[in-house]
């Protein structure tokens, strides 16, 4: 039996002797711009409200998604103007939520992102070496989506 999808993503391949080969290459390519350096929107169990001026843009779809989000929780929703296509997440995934200034990664079926951790302060003795090197270390973490800012 021919193989007409990539293995990991199910991406459209093209077919020996395949007419209209252009609408196969280009939902390729609609699913491979979503995943380089993938950034959704935000996380939402309903589609939002979308426009022409929101083609391209990504949202993760929350759990208990509902219309034409039902039964596609944990993936990612793209708005291609007219329709939506959908991403299956896999092991070692990231993205980048825009809502929240996040960096997700996909492990064991779920998106998780770095715990929230305050600067340090308070103590009886303070070492203010450590303690801007923790700092420096914690704003770093922030910068490259590990931790919440």
């Amino acid at each position: 039996m021919p193989v007409f999808e990539t293995v990991r993503h199910n991406l459209p391949l093209l077919a020996v002797s395949q007419a209209h080969k252009e609408i196969t290459h280009n939902e390729a390519l609609i699913l491979i711009d979503a995943l380089l350096h993938t950034a959704v929107e935000a996380t939402a169990a309903a589609p939002p409200a979308v426009t022409d001026s929101d083609i391209g843009k990504c949202w993760l779809v929350g759990s208990g998604a509902t219309g034409v989000w039902a039964n596609k929780s944990g993936q990612i929703a793209i708005w291609i103007g007219g329709d939506w296509r959908y991403l299956v997440a896999h092991d070692g995934m990231r993205l980048w939520d825009r809502s929240n200034g996040r960096d997700s990664i996909y492990t064991d079926g779920v998106w998780r992102s770095g715990p929230i951790i305050t600067n340090p302060s308070g103590g009886a003795v303070i070492d203010s070496e450590a303690r801007a090197t923790l700092g420096a270390m914690l704003q770093y973490f922030r910068l490259i989506g590990i931790l919440a800012p």
